[in-house]
């Protein structure tokens, strides 16, 4: 790994009295620094989806042309998710969450340029690839600097910078048409938020810390005492072994586990149905349901803003009212998803199809986000980038291109109909693996309070 990668040394400890102050700072920097940086990867993102209907329009392009673009990119952004997010263990997250950004705001510049279709398909995949330096940095540092009590609202906060970043795409986007014309779509489309990524990236540089051990800081275990739970302690206090690489940690504590195949396959249905909805929005609204441009924007923005404070209200059930289990509202979400596609494939109105997309927007996130917490208790702290990258290439390279590429296809062959056939089978896909990860979450539990009984039986004695 490059020089300029490799995780931060401390060259002096943080004295004593100042630890705690020092903590809270740090952390509300770091978790500032990851969800301002996602943010921004969300916007040199999801600007693909809003320039669709002018890459069908300029390049002629069919329905079935545009899903196998969108899903080029998804399939190399779940591959580098895999990849980038393991190799993240051992990295300075703000670094290699920084680099990733000015990478795709890169690329997307030079998308901008481009005209002929196979230039732009390579630019796209590139794109993808990059994308995959962003999340794993981001659960690392969560994982960090946030004890598993705390996680639950943490995960939401953070996760409500997919629906910022996603959401604010069509305003700058719309700046750049203002400021450029219609004629200049590419340069509107790719190149304008390209520019407003590259000032994230200097903030993700200014802000994010790597852990508390590189900042002079004791190590979260000793700073947060979980409930007095020796098992959580003894998991907590566990370090990754040096002579590890990536691979062999992925190969040991990711590879072999039920419980992170499970939550990996409700990722899988949650983006399925996610990039089914938010990669067909734009044509869909625009082509079927005759809405214009504004309206199309004003729907786009609804179905990621939506989620904001639905996201930040499940987390905080999740860590208080079912006590750490993250599950129950996954599955809440995902059945009333199920009926909610039904509304705004079934609605005739501009009313009610931008209320049930922004409904479908509010709750989709929660599975979602929900099932990224649980990823970081399911697998030992050092393992965690490895876990987020099994999870991401599922979601991407299954989840992500059956909802973009298989929609296309049957949208081509049987009408929009059998585009939305897809989104339900996804939904209900997603409840059965839901109910899974949930019982895995059960074991789990209690096999950390037999160890903690366990414990407790050899100190007495």
């Amino acid at each position: 790994m490059l020089s300029v990668l490799k995780p931060k040394v401390a060259t002096q400890k943080v004295p004593q009295e100042k630890v705690e102050s020092t903590y809270r700072s740090h952390r509300i920097q770091a978790l500032s620094g990851v969800f301002l940086g996602y943010m921004a990867y969300y916007i040199v993102r999801n600007n693909f989806a809003l320039s669709t209907p002018y890459l069908k329009q300029e390049l002629h392009l069919s329905a079935t042309e545009v899903g196998l673009l969108t899903s080029c990119m998804l399939i190399a952004y779940g591959i580098s998710k895999g990849i980038m997010s393991s190799l993240s263990d051992k990295a300075n997250p703000k670094v290699y969450m920084a680099m990733g950004l000015l990478l795709c705001a890169l690329v997307n510049i030079m998308m901008g340029f481009s005209t002929a279709f196979w230039m732009f398909a390579g630019l796209v995949v590139l794109n993808g690839f990059f994308q995959g330096m962003g999340v794993g940095p981001s659960f690392i540092t969560i994982a960090n600097w946030f004890p598993r009590k705390e996680r639950g609202i943490v995960g939401a906060i953070w996760n409500i910078s997919h629906n910022v970043g996603g959401g604010i795409v069509a305003p700058i986007v719309g700046v750049g048409f203002a400021m450029l014309g219609t004629s200049h779509w590419q340069a509107a489309s790719y190149q304008v938020p390209a520019a407003v990524a590259i000032v994230f990236a200097m903030l993700i540089l200014a802000l994010c810390k790597g852990s508390p051990v590189s900042e002079g800081l004791p190590p979260l275990s000793e700073i947060v005492k979980e409930e007095a739970d020796p098992a959580t302690q003894q998991k907590a206090n566990c370090k990754a072994p040096e002579n590890m690489s990536s691979w062999q940690i992925f190969k040991t504590y990711v590879l072999p586990n039920k419980n992170a195949w499970f939550v990996s396959f409700v990722d899988v249905f949650v983006y399925m149905v996610r990039f089914g909805m938010i990669s067909w929005l734009p044509i869909y609204l625009l082509q079927v349901k005759h809405f214009t441009k504004t309206e199309m924007s004003v729907a786009f923005l609804f179905f990621e803003w939506a989620a904001i404070p639905s996201t930040l209200f499940a987390g905080y059930l999740s860590d208080k009212f079912f006590k750490g289990y993250r599950m129950p509202p996954a599955i809440i979400s995902m059945v009333l998803i199920f009926f909610c596609i039904i509304g705004y494939w079934q609605s005739t109105t501009l009313f009610w199809t931008t209320v049930f997309a922004a409904i479908v927007g509010c709750l989709i996130y929660i599975p979602q986000f929900l099932a990224s917490v649980q990823t970081m208790e399911v697998v030992p702290p050092f393992a965690v980038g490895s876990a987020v990258g099994l999870r991401g290439f599922m979601s991407y390279i299954l989840g992500a291109s059956l909802g973009t590429s298989l929609f296309g296809i049957m949208v081509d062959r049987v009408g929009w109909d059998g585009g939305f056939y897809v989104l339900l089978a996804g939904a209900i896909g997603c409840i059965v693996f839901c109910v899974l990860t949930h019982m895995g979450a059960k074991e789990l539990t209690r096999q950390r309070e037999a160890c903690t009984e366990s414990l407790t039986n050899i100190k007495a004695s």
